[in-house]
């Protein structure tokens, strides 16, 4: 259980880095709450929240630091 939940908070977070890539606050909020929807259900359906409840939060919170983010604040090895 305890591998599966910090799997789960390992695969969430790596996604969650990747929420703000795109060029246009738009562009970012969208991809960031896609990402966050899909790490949100996941760690609701492992935490107990159901998967619905961790899509809706993850997706707000992707949305959110999305749209929060610029291009210029990532460094993707460039």
């Amino acid at each position: 259980m305890l591998r599966k939940i910090s799997t789960n908070l390992v695969l969430a977070a790596s996604l969650t880095a990747l929420a703000g890539c795109g060029y246009s606050p738009g562009h970012r909020a969208l991809t960031g709450g896609a990402i966050g929807a899909g790490g949100g259900a996941i760690i609701g359906a492992a935490t107990g929240l159901g998967p619905g409840t961790g899509a809706l939060l993850g997706a707000g919170a992707g949305a959110l630091t999305g749209a929060a983010t610029s291009h210029n604040q990532l460094n993707l090895g460039n």
